[in-house]
């Protein structure tokens, strides 16, 4: 094709794809108004979500990367619990493990935890119509395997907007620890169960991440559970008693609650995407994205103008997704085209993803949910960064401005990423991701095009021009959500 052509195309791609985000935004501003909710797509940089749970002081916040550590930990927890157990979830394999050296299955224990102590399970009902997985009859048939011949309460919410869905993935225990993060109990689309090496197994690997969070924030978690159980079962359990302190994190639950859809929450409520916009705004030096999606227009919106007009002259964005998303690819593509276009050779954008290392390697599939701003900011949870999450399913993160916390976390995580030792990590972050994340990310790369085996984990991620192939999310956000 002629390059004068080829231009001419992608300035129309181009202006077809902002005046489709145009609509889309403008939508969501009229129905947030509608709700009372206009200020949440104004609020100014820093602060807590005005909406929904305070925050809370006195927590003690512990994040846990991939599978085989935050699943044993989560089956740790039930395992000990003294009095109950609570999850709720999008979908739940009755045959998942969640330890690699142990045969014990989901079902198994449940069940046995079920014998001494009150156990509920709380699923989303699945597509009413059999277009996508999981739909209503295999959600059936999975709660009923769940709860047949158990003691284990299980309860299918089918109170979600058209097209959407039930997308937390929580666990409480005992009123004093809850699981807040990304992580489905379930293999339904991929092995959650793989390690922080990622090394080259049967399939795909899996990046993943929640929370553990002990002390008085656990109450807000419990109290959304409450709600939903009670609208679907019409049973209401009793409150949940903040716990005592139990360390020193102020932390705030966060969640995006659709309305219309709960009796107790008519008007909704969406401050998990009230705390990015806070969270982004604020950002002087570092934004740190690990994410599914990232194809929201309100979020996009805020990067594209810390990158046109960088708060300080050693200012980054960087971005871990997958390679390519089950759904909504063509869109998270088309906006790290917008973001490149933003940072305008400035070196200050970079995006990547994960990659088994060796011959073999598939992909890794980043399903990880994690902002850190400044290494003051941390959020973590259910939610992608895209308008099923912000607006439409329900979802839930929690908040923390604890530098301590935000720090080791990412760390920790780029430790992983890098195969370096987090010490060696601890300086200034514009210079690990110019002198590391850049160059092993575009050697990576390089290998893959040449078809050369993989020597490390980490490869770029390239960006493509906005199409109106990829416009099928927002044009989705503008018909079904109302």
């Amino acid at each position: 094709m002629a390059p004068g052509l080829l231009n001419l195309l992608e300035k129309g791609d181009a202006a077809l794809g902002q005046q489709f985000e145009r609509l889309v935004v403008a939508h969501h501003a009229r129905r947030l108004k509608r709700l009372g909710q206009a200020q949440v797509l104004s609020v100014r940089a820093g602060g807590w979500a005005a909406g929904g749970s305070p925050p809370r002081e006195g927590n003690r916040v512990d994040v846990h990367a991939d599978g085989a550590a935050a699943l044993a930990e989560i089956a740790s927890a039930i395992e000990t619990a003294r009095s109950w157990v609570w999850l709720a979830g999008w979908f739940f394999s009755p045959d998942f493990r969640l330890r690699a050296e142990r045969s014990q299955t989901l079902r198994e224990l449940l069940a046995e935890t079920a014998e001494r102590i009150d156990v509920r399970l709380l699923a989303w009902a699945g597509a009413p119509l059999p277009l996508f997985r999981p739909d209503r009859a295999e959600v059936r048939a999975v709660g009923e395997e769940l709860g047949d011949g158990t003691r284990v309460r299980v309860a299918l919410d089918a109170h979600e907007r058209p097209l959407h869905c039930h997308h937390e993935k929580i666990v409480i225990v005992d009123g004093e620890v809850a699981f807040v993060g990304g992580i489905d109990l379930t293999s339904l689309a991929g092995d959650r169960l793989d390690t922080n090496e990622h090394p080259t197994r049967e399939g795909r690997g899996w990046h993943d991440a929640t929370s553990r969070i002990s002390g008085p924030a656990v109450a807000d978690v419990a109290e959304h559970f409450r709600l939903r159980w009670q609208e679907v079962t019409d049973e209401e359990l009793p409150p949940v008693m903040p716990p005592g302190p139990a360390g020193d994190v102020e932390v705030q639950v966060v969640r995006t609650v659709p309305e219309k859809i709960y009796r107790r929450l008519p008007a909704g409520e969406f401050t998990i995407l009230e705390s990015y916009l806070r969270g982004l705004r604020s950002a002087e030096r570092l934004i740190y994205l690990e994410n599914q999606f990232l194809w929201s227009p309100e979020i996009v919106s805020v990067l594209t103008e810390k990158l046109r007009r960088p708060p300080n002259p050693d200012f980054r964005l960087l971005a871990l997704l997958p390679a390519k998303a089950d759904s909504g690819n063509d869109d998270t593509r088309g906006q790290l085209g917008v973001l490149v276009d933003a940072d305008r050779g400035a070196g200050r954008f970079l995006a990547c993803t994960l990659h088994q290392p060796g011959p073999q390697g598939q992909p890794v599939y980043v399903h990880a949910k994690i902002g850190i701003v400044d290494d003051r900011w941390l959020t973590i949870g259910s939610a992608n960064l895209n308008e099923h999450s912000l607006f439409n399913d329900t979802e839930m993160n929690i908040v923390t401005h604890d530098e301590s916390v935000a720090k080791a976390t990412r760390l920790d995580l780029w430790s992983e990423h890098l195969q370096r030792p987090a010490a060696e990590l601890d300086r200034d972050p514009a210079e690990v991701i110019d002198q590391l994340w850049r160059q092993l990310a575009n050697e990576q790369h390089e290998r893959r095009r040449s078809d050369r085996p993989l020597t490390h984990k980490l490869t770029l991620l390239p960006h493509v021009s906005r199409r109106a192939g990829a416009l099928r999310g927002p044009i989705t956000s503008l018909l079904v959500d109302g």
